[in-house]
């Protein structure tokens, strides 16, 4: 697979080699917040065998034997308090994995969005968007 961007003196193969980098791995676990997912396991109880743990995540990639679960569905109240929007919970094994592909795309893609692209990106929110339009 060949990912090219805007300039073609920048092409890339492949990153999966980057992203179970064992270093990638505990940075993506230092990030992780959030609930317990559909097993029930939390980030505390992730980190009791964290190198354990990260060595089998990283060991399912490198052997393109990774499967993420489903997500745990919740449902939080919505600001009129009359409906109910769905909120899918992924596991910590899955947002470890998640946010260590994070950290190796984002630089690539980042710099080539315009500079008034605000929607999910690092260090950009909506209310830079409002003061940029307002």
């Amino acid at each position: 697979m060949v990912i090219e961007i805007k300039q073609p003196t920048r092409r890339y193969y492949s990153i999966i080699d980057k992203v179970y980098r064992m270093e990638n791995l505990q940075e993506a676990v230092k990030t992780n917040k959030g609930s317990a997912g559909i097993d029930g396991e939390t980030i505390k109880w992730f980190e009791i065998q964290e190198d354990q743990n990260l060595r089998e995540i990283q060991r399912f990639l490198q052997e393109n034997r990774y499967q993420p679960n489903p997500a745990l569905r919740h449902y939080i109240p919505k600001d009129d308090g009359k409906k109910k929007r769905p909120l899918g919970i992924p596991t910590v094994r899955d947002r470890i994995v998640q946010q260590a592909v994070r950290q190796m795309i984002e630089p690539l893609f980042d710099r080539d969005f315009y500079r008034h692209s605000y929607g999910f990106r690092k260090e950009h929110s909506q209310h830079q968007a409002l003061d940029t339009v307002v």
